[in-house]
């Protein structure tokens, strides 16, 4: 299925190196000639990947120590409708480090534990007796995804995009099959631990999701464009996305044009209900630097959040579609990707594709926003994140002593 193919084609590169309305943006800096060189060249690598990876828009923003470099739309999101960067998009995956930031600032409140069993809060979901809430957000749980490899899953959810579906929908898909592993001994990406995180934190805290992340990290942050999502509806001025990733579900014959507006698919299935969102390029720069810094964190917390102690501890598995060997190229904190020295979360789904990055020791950080033209998808509508390829390579560019690992040709 192309879900499943997405991930494996993004975990394979990466092993191979081995909405409110629009709130007011920030005023543009003065740049110096060093940051204009900076700017030009961020932007040839931009137009270069427009080219080569058959992108439809990207929207870029980057900064060094809170100073702009860049920040610029190119390309269409509509035809003949010209991509801004005051244009919102979904997030994804991004709001994994909300969720996995809001989980440790109720560590640091000593109103939960790292420790604490998903029994404790969720008595009812089979084993939960033997995860615990760290092993969600890190992943180490063991519980099988609903979403990638899950070919019943995955037909449901191509039939019909705009399906919306409840918590219990996905968790049918799931929990109930047996763990892939003793929880804490390996590593699988699943969609399903944040969704059961999710439940755990709102009956911690009597409160539901949404206000949790509005008050606790959102609010903090400054985040005034990122806002859940109820419905599949995007604040305007609107990115919008196409896809051709139903192809083979439909079976679409290769060479038989097939490109469709996946824009307002719903995006109910992605992660636990409160943490669907909508954002744009402004409070993705801002997440790179409020979640990779650690501003909202004790030291301790922020210290578990960016940990690479899984590397060289996890292992590719039998019959576990995602499970993976942590090392230098992609390491799972809690609830965020280390690569090399840089702290991420590259999104991609439903024609958009994201990222956003940040590199502590040099306070570079590096959003990005793209969609695609109908090249860009193979003849079964696989396609891959080609804002992570523009992050590898601008980042390398800004600061090419700390880059971050690059794919070796084959």
């Amino acid at each position: 299925m192309p879900l499943r193919q997405r991930f494996l084609a993004v975990m394979c590169a990466l092993a191979m190196l081995t909405g409110c309305a629009p709130g007011a943006l920030p005023p543009e800096s003065p740049s110096s000639s060093a940051d204009t060189t900076k700017a030009d060249a961020v932007m040839r690598i931009v137009r270069d990947a427009m080219a080569q990876a058959h992108l439809k828009a990207v929207i870029v923003r980057v900064t060094i120590d809170g100073n702009e470099v860049v920040t610029q739309a190119v390309g269409e999101s509509m035809t003949g409708v010209p991509a801004t960067t005051a244009m919102h998009f979904r997030n994804g995956a991004v709001a994994i480090s909300y969720v996995s930031t809001l989980l440790l600032k109720l560590v640091d409140e000593k109103k939960v534990s790292l420790d604490d069993k998903l029994s404790k809060w969720l008595p009812e979901i089979p084993h939960a007796d033997q995860v615990t809430l760290g092993q969600l957000a890190q992943m180490t749980s063991g519980y099988v995804d609903y979403v990638i490899g899950n070919t019943a899953m995955n037909d449901a959810l191509y039939a019909n995009p705009f399906r919306r579906w409840t918590v219990q929908d996905l968790l049918g898909y799931a929990t109930a099959k047996p763990l892939l592993y003793e929880p804490g001994t390996n590593w699988n990406y699943a969609h399903t631990n944040y969704v059961l995180l999710g439940l755990a934190l709102e009956k911690a805290t009597g409160q539901e999701m949404s206000k949790l992340l509005s008050d606790k990290v959102l609010g903090p942050l400054g985040l005034t464009n990122t806002v859940n999502s109820l419905t599949p509806e995007i604040p305007s001025p609107v990115l919008h996305a196409f896809s051709s990733e139903r192809r083979e579900f439909l079976k679409i014959p290769a060479g038989t044009p097939f490109y469709e507006e996946s824009t307002f698919w719903d995006p109910s299935w992605t992660i636990t209900h409160g943490a669907i969102q909508t954002t744009n390029i402004f409070d993705m720069e801002a997440t790179a630097v409020g979640i990779g810094s650690g501003k909202l964190l004790a030291a301790d917390s922020y210290k578990k959040m960016v940990s690479t102690d899984l590397r060289g501890k996890t292992h590719k598995q039998a019959g576990c579609t995602t499970c993976d060997e942590m090392n230098n190229i992609y390491t799972y904190g809690l609830g965020i990707v280390i690569s090399g020295n840089w702290l991420v979360q590259n999104p991609l789904m439903s024609g958009y594709a994201a990222l956003e990055a940040y590199l502590p020791a040099q306070k570079i950080a590096i959003a990005i926003a793209a969609t695609y033209a109908p090249e860009a998808f193979d003849d079964k509508g696989n396609y891959r994140n080609e804002a992570d390829t523009v992050f590898r390579k601008v980042a390398a560019e800004l600061a090419p002593d700390d880059a971050p690992p690059m794919p070796v040709p084959k």
